[in-house]
Parts: C-alpha cells; sequence; structure tokens
C-alpha cells in the first residue's frame, strides 16, 4: 500500500480526477478535529473511497507537561468515528509551559528522558486502547546526550513497547547530518516493531548540512536507503508520500508514488516467492 497526505491543497482535485492513485491517505487529526461543513463533506467522501492512516503533531511525548488528557480523548474519538488503521506520532517535544511551540523539538538522549518518554507512551496506549507508531525524527543539535541516537530510540521502544515508523528519509537527513551510516542505523532497529513507512524529500543547505522540509522531490539516495530498509523488513508496510508545501502538479506526485510501488514490487515480489517455493 502506497498513500498520500490528504491536504486541502489538492484535495478536491483528488476526489475529483484519476491523475493521482493512493491506497491510502493520512491526515493529522488535530487539523480535522472538530472541522465541519464543506471540508468535513470533503474528508467523509475521501472516507468513503480510502483507508485512513493518521499522523499527529502535538502529543508532545517528550513534553515535561502533564499529559493534555482533554486531547486524547478528543483524539480518540476522531479515531473510532473516522475507523483510522494507525495512529502515529512523533518522537519529540512540541509543548512546553501549556505552550505550543509549532516545532518537533529533539528530546535529549539520556535514561531519564527514556524512562519519561516510555511512561508516557505506554499511558497514552492504555488510554486510546490501540498501539502507537513513533517516528524517529530528523534534528541537528544532539541535547546533552548520555546515549547514542540509536541507544536512545531502542530503548524507548523496547521499554514503551510501541511501534515505530520509520522515516527513511530522517534517517538519511540524520546520518548526513551526524556522520554516520544510515543502513547500519536501520539494520540496528528493532525491524518487528515497524509499521509504518514515511517517504519525502529535503534541501541540502550546504556541504554538510541537510534540512529536512518535505517539500522538494525524493531523491535517488533515499530511494536506495528505501530498498535496502524493505530488504532488511522482508515484508510489505505501508508507505506514505509526505509533501507539506511546494505541491507540485498531481502528475508529478503520481510518479513519485508509482516510483515508490516499482520498488516494493522489485524488492519484495522475489522474498515473497522465496518464501513460498
Amino acid at each position: 500500500m502506497t498513500g498520500i497526505g490528504f491536504r486541502r491543497d489538492f484535495a478536491e482535485e483528488l476526489l475529483a480526477s484519476n491523475q493521482l492513485t493512493p491506497d491510502f491517505i493520512e491526515v493529522a487529526p488535530e487539523n480535522w478535529i472538530a472541522v465541519g461543513g464543506y471540508w468535513k463533506k470533503l474528508l467523509d467522501k475521501a472516507l468513503e473511497r480510502y483507508p485512513l492512516f493518521t499522523h499527529g503533531l502535538s502529543l508532545s511525548v517528550g513534553s515535561p507537561d502533564p499529559l493534555d488528557y482533554d486531547f486524547l480523548r478528543k483524539i480518540k474519538h476522531f479515531l473510532n468515528e473516522t475507523g483510522a488503521t494507525l495512529y502515529s506520532e512523533h518522537l519529540s517535544f512540541a509543548k512546553c509551559d501549556n505552550a505550543h511551540l509549532y516545532e518537533l523539538l529533539p528530546i535529549p538522549f539520556t535514561a531519564e528522558a527514556v524512562n519519561h518518554v516510555s511512561a508516557r507512551i505506554r499511558e497514552v496506549q492504555e488510554i486510546l486502547e490501540r498501539r502507537i507508531a513513533i517516528e524517529i525524527v530528523s534534528y541537528y543539535t544532539a541535547i546533552t546526550p548520555e546515549l547514542t541516537e540509536l541507544e536512545f530510540v531502542n530503548a524507548i521502544l523496547e521499554e514503551a513497547d510501541c511501534d515505530l515508523l520509520l522515516d527513511v528519509n530522517n534517517i538519511y537527513v540524520n546520518g548526513f547530518n551526524h556522520n554516520y551510516n544510515p543502513e547500519t542505523f536501520i539494520t540496528a532497529l528493532p525491524l518487528q516493531r515497524v509499521r509504518y513507512i514515511h517517504m519525502a524529500g529535503h534541501e541540502q543547505v550546504s556541504e554538510d548540512l541537510i534540512i529536512d522540509t518535505h517539500g522538494q522531490a525524493i531523491i535517488d539516495p533515499v530511494y536506495e536507503l528505501f530498498s535496502f530498509a524493505l530488504q532488511q523488513l522482508g515484508r510489505p508496510v505501508p508507505v506514505l508520500l509526505e509533501r507539506d508545501f511546494n505541491i507540485p502538479e498531481l502528475p508529478e506526485m503520481q510518479h513519485e508514488l508509482q516510483q515508490l510501488r516499482k520498488i516494493q514490487q522489485q524488492v519484495l515480489k522475489p522474498q515473497v516467492y522465496a518464501n513460498h517455493s
């Protein structure tokens, strides 16, 4: 399955034509909770056609603030009302002293943070009555690291007992910016926890810095890393094409969807046949 973010920039065109053919759509629940009128009707129409995956922005699992239980109740209602297949969020924090920072900021790679974040994820899963998938985010400066990024991520996945959203572009960006091999990083993750994959573009702003933007086309090295990740997984996983701004014409996004599908078919079909021979 290969999907696309359901964005108002092209929602009407998506539903009115066959220029873009996703297998599912993704939304950020907080952008659609309590939305009514025309846009609610458009979302309902989309849900008649496509399965829904969700990717939150405001849970802020790394925040020192208490969890927002009213917000979680609204998320739970939205997930149940829409029949969402999956709820995913970011391994980051976005709130402090009840102020929304509108950024996905990195969490310190410390044992204390592992315990804090893991407990919050477990509580979220209990409230929502479902497992959630956590995304490894891109970051540009490690804050007081006691652990490596890999040790930090793996410890949280184990202690929280949650699923993993593998954003291949984020791993590529972090590997480039922090001088590690992204293939080695992926291989060392608990890949049995991967339930969802994100693919996106980025912008290289200097010789030694890449910014994760979701505003450009996917480049060949990221497609190659995607192929590598699928080889390690050895099983199909839903894949989302992310494009948050600089939205191109639908045929251009369709080309990227088709490229992702082609790679999945090339990598996974031989393995499927081998497993049944």
